[in-house]
Parts: structure tokens; sequence; C-alpha cells
């Protein structure tokens, strides 16, 4: 199919360049770049990760069902020691 296509200076150039260094046609080449473009890219492969579980509960003596309890022991904690660091 024959169409008339402006293309940018710098673009122009690479193309011309790439044609002569590869000892093409200027039309083969640039039909190749096209077809690269827009052709889907390939599925990049990921390398695959072995992830190794480890077993990390909670200490001994924090009981799950109590974090809240002692969340708010702590929070009393550092609210008393303020209050001391505070006092002149």
């Amino acid at each position: 199919m024959r169409t008339t296509l402006t293309l940018d200076d710098d673009i122009a150039d690479a193309l011309k360049e790439r044609a002569r260094l590869l000892d093409k046609p200027f039309k083969q080449v640039v039909n190749e770049i096209l077809r690269r473009g827009l052709s889907p890219a390939p599925e990049e492969r990921r390398p695959v990760i072995e992830v190794k579980p480890i077993c990390s509960g909670l200490r001994p003596g924090i009981d799950p069902l109590k974090l809240n309890e002692l969340y708010g022991q702590l929070e009393t904690e550092d609210f008393l020691r303020e209050q001391e660091r505070d006092r002149p």
C-alpha cells in the first residue's frame, strides 16, 4: 500500500542510518520497525523466588486475645513516663 507519511527529521535520519547499516531498503526498515512497535510485547518472564516460611509466633507471655489490653497498658506507661519527665 502506498501512503504519504511525514517524519520528524531525527526519525528519518535514524531510519536512513539503520537502513544503511543493515544494507536494507528504507521501506523495509520502516516496515520492520513499525511491525515491532505495533506487535504486543512478549510477556516478561519473572524469576521464580522461593519463600521459606518461618515460625514467628508471639513472645512467650503475650496473649493474642488480650493485645488491646496490652496496648492500653503500654500507652498508660508512656503517658506516666511523660508526666514524670515534665514535672519540675
